[in-house]
């Protein structure tokens, strides 16, 4: 099976009208993506044939602020075809480029978790928050990359309410987990692209189930969006080889906070609880975990001497 071409690097620019020297310009820079993604101005007139000076024209003439934005429309295109391999290429020849790159990570990183709000109204939060504390029971589920965010969600949520469950599939029980899923249950499932198929699978299976489905996601239509009652969205952007989760986890963060805003005294007194039984148990660093790590390191010491 032929691979799809890539789309038209100028496919939102019409070409017609431009000189014969600018149209060679266009038609090299719409053959060889991957050399303009990876390479300064003056080594792809090098390549090309052409003066710099003709690259210049040939921006202006189209409409974008320099040269670097056709660079940068080549590296979105060179990344979508290229994959992961080809998104790193890219941030290793930006690196050799741009020095600031890490700046730009940032910079990007903010941005997805400031998104939330701008994506999201605090209703809408509000109201997967409550179908959260109304559920029977609460499934957790993210596969991949997601996971972490699931497991994190999971263990917020389980300070507040004693119904969630993790799905996690070990020992290839995804399905018996999936499967004991129904009417008055409540899936939160977090994807984004590219989706993994058991995670749209199990969507799929927990609505058709009776189920309800929170879908934490990139886009209104992805494929879990589709399945949802509620759907809360981030974004990923990144320069890096991988998607950000910057976002995501400002999103896991943010429900979490709806859950213990809306609980009520409910919420309040399973927090209460736990913090007792954690503090019971000594869960966390503090004094007297210094002084005992010290008496230990002196008793050490004096058996040595």
């Amino acid at each position: 099976m032929r691979k799809p071409s890539p789309p038209s690097i100028f496919a939102s620019r019409p070409l017609h009208g431009l000189s014969p020297e600018l149209l060679r310009a266009a038609r090299w820079i719409e053959a060889h993506p991957r050399e303009v993604a990876l390479h300064s101005m003056r080594e792809c007139a090098r390549r090309a044939g052409l003066a710099p000076a003709t690259l210049s024209r040939l921006s202006q003439a189209l409409g974008f602020q320099g040269f670097e934005a056709i660079k940068h429309l080549c590296q979105e295109s060179f990344s979508a075809q290229a994959g992961y391999a080809g998104r790193a290429e890219v941030l290793q020849a930006s690196a050799r480029h741009d020095k600031d790159w890490l700046a730009l990570l940032n910079e990007a990183q903010h941005a997805n978790s400031a998104s939330v709000g701008g994506l999201n109204q605090a209703a809408q939060i509000e109201a997967a928050a409550d179908a959260m504390l109304k559920a029977r029971r609460v499934y957790f589920l993210g596969l991949r990359a997601s996971h972490g965010l699931a497991l994190h969600l999971h263990y917020t949520y389980g300070l507040l309410a004693p119904n969630g469950i993790l799905v996690q599939g070990l020992g290839g029980t995804l399905e018996d987990q999936v499967g004991d899923m129904g009417p008055g249950d409540l899936l939160v499932v977090t994807a984004s692209a590219s989706y993994t198929r058991q995670t749209v699978e199990a969507a799929v299976r927990a609505r058709g189930q009776g189920a309800s489905v929170v879908a934490l996601t990139d886009s209104a239509l992805s494929p879990i969006a589709r399945q949802a009652t509620h759907t809360l969205l981030f974004r990923t952007d990144s320069p890096s080889f991988f998607h950000s989760m910057v976002g995501a986890l400002a999103l896991t963060e943010a429900l979490a906070a709806a859950v213990a805003v809306r609980g009520g005294r409910k919420v309040l007194t399973h927090l209460q609880a736990r913090q007792e039984r954690l503090d019971r148990e000594g869960a966390y660093w503090d004094e007297r975990g210094d002084r005992a790590m010290g008496s230990h390191a002196h008793s050490s010491r004096k058996q040595r001497s």
